[in-house]
């Protein structure tokens, strides 16, 4: 049984209550570690050391190669230890063997291409001025502060490093909190940093509860800035606590993607492609597929084809590498899923695929859902506008492309869509009418770190990745330099101050 302390001010604590609380592998309910449960006291420990070492330390005050240096140990000591994180990460998320490899590669890739960023000069001379010739200016990107990172409990390594490397990468110090249903990957990542000679209370990592402790990062006056992952109704209530001071903010929140099938897509990578894009992960992915929109010439092949490989997916142990689809995060996801699974059918839709709980010998201990496809949706039902976070696949007909767009926009979301089509202009032409922060053709999940990532609408507020990201946890200033010298040279002054005689 692995034990994990808080990590604040670079030494690993108990919790200041004495408190631990208990995470379970969602494939057999087996309790994997018990780890200290933060709380507001904590947090406020752990963001008085940040304020500190952002204030006084020495890593604000750096060289950006020396940064980079030390993000790019991360990423170096992340690859050597793969094997264990891909074991951590199926154990503590129900991840896959088939997802999980590619979460521990990607994690550290991106680590390494954030490294990249804080090498980055931060000063950049500006053009546009009121008086050419009488002046230098610059515009500089300084480090916003403390930065408060809370991740939700889907992607739980991945997340940690999409807060922590641009955060730290700009000069700032952090306070994580992972969610407490996955909170292993994120404390082992805290050895990682601790080992690699990070300096006190630039990293600070605390497991807890939201009310208990993430509500205190969110709201506290000493914090500059709150990244925040996870659902559209948290996310509201992030910005609600942050208001108080008017923190900086980044919201990445739920999602309700539309994926649309044109009539001349190629039907076998369209098929393919919305499964992947829905059943990924078990659909717990905020850019999930959810929605399918088909034309009514396309719809019951289309529909036959999906059914026939659903079907085939095959449910187990997620360390299988033949497993497709893995539980869900926990007890309560799973009842969540199923209600609205449940809503569907009382609101008229017809189900097709899947649907049930499944109770063989191998699975009953399991958090799994079947995966389920649904048609006969109407894109006012429920199933089609709210976001369910699992393996449930509404499909809607349409009659015109413009009536598809419609319908896809027709959402208080807006985090990302897909369109699968074989002319290149008319996807073009789709993509730049859909109200998403993301859309790909003839693809789905490849986000890159390198591509600022968010949404449109109540999807969020804000980017990730790319230098779009790295700037969000900057702050902008305007450097004026004078280069007259010479109070003569000024006779703007004249309209305050008259000139000497």
């Amino acid at each position: 049984m692995r034990e994990y302390s808080l990590y604040i001010n670079g030494e690993f604590v108990p919790s200041v209550s004495g408190k631990t609380f208990e995470t379970a592998n969602p494939y057999n309910q087996e309790v994997i570690a018990h780890v200290a449960r933060a709380n507001a006291q904590d947090g406020e420990k752990a963001i008085a050391a940040a304020r500190a070492a952002f204030d006084k330390g020495p890593w604000p005050r750096m060289s950006r190669d020396e940064r980079a240096a030390l993000l790019k140990s991360v990423s170096d000591k992340l690859n050597e230890r793969k094997s264990d994180f891909e074991q951590w990460e199926i154990e503590d998320s129900g991840s896959t063997m088939r997802k999980v490899k590619d979460d521990v590669y990607l994690s550290a890739r991106a680590m390494s291409y954030f490294s990249k960023l804080a090498a980055l000069d931060p000063v950049a001379p500006l053009d546009a001025l009121s008086k050419p010739g009488f002046s230098r200016n610059l515009l500089v990107h300084e480090p916003v502060g403390v930065v408060s990172a809370i991740i939700p409990w889907n992607f739980p390594l991945k997340m940690a490093i999409w807060k922590l490397g641009p955060a730290l990468a700009a000069g700032n110090t952090v306070v994580l909190k992972p969610s407490e249903l996955t909170p292993v990957t994120a404390l082992e990542l805290a050895r990682i940093f601790h080992d690699a000679g990070f300096p006190p209370g630039t990293v600070n990592i605390l497991p807890g509860f939201g009310p208990e402790v993430g509500e205190t990062l969110a709201r506290h006056p000493h914090v500059d800035k709150v990244s925040f992952t996870g659902s559209t109704a948290i996310g509201r209530r992030v910005m609600e606590l942050a208001a108080g001071t008017l923190k900086n903010c980044t919201l990445e929140c739920g999602g309700k993607s539309a994926n649309i099938v044109l009539e001349d897509a190629d039907p076998r990578l369209a098929v393919d492609g919305t499964l992947y894009g829905i059943f990924y992960h078990q659909g717990q992915c905020c850019e999930a597929a959810s929605r399918l929109f088909l034309p009514s010439s396309l719809h019951d092949t289309f529909v036959e084809e999906l059914i026939a490989k659903t079907k085939a997916m095959k449910l187990g142990d997620p360390k299988s590498g033949d497993t497709v689809i893995g539980p869900l995060i926990s007890k309560k996801q799973q009842d969540r899923v199923f209600s609205y699974i449940q809503k569907g059918k009382q609101e008229g839709a017809r189900i097709v695929a899947g649907g049930s709980i499944p109770s063989t010998e191998q699975l009953r201990n399991g958090n799994f859902i079947e995966p389920t496809i649904f048609t006969n949706v109407k894109n006012g039902m429920t199933i089609a506008q709210e976001e369910i976070f699992g393996p449930v696949l509404s499909v809607i007909r349409y009659e015109s492309v413009q009536d598809a767009i419609e319908q896809a926009n027709d959402s208080m979301y807006g985090l990302a869509a897909g369109i699968w089509s074989l002319d290149g202009n008319k996807a073009m032409d789709v993509a730049r009418q859909l109200r998403a922060g993301t859309v790909w053709i003839n693809e789905w999940h490849l986000i890159s770190e390198r591509a600022p990532f968010g949404g449109y609408k109540q999807s969020g507020i804000g980017r990730e990745f790319g230098v779009e990201g790295l700037h969000e946890y900057m702050e902008l200033k305007h450097l004026h330099i004078d280069e007259l010298a010479a109070r003569e040279k000024k006779p703007w002054y004249n309209t305050i101050v008259p000139p000497t005689p």
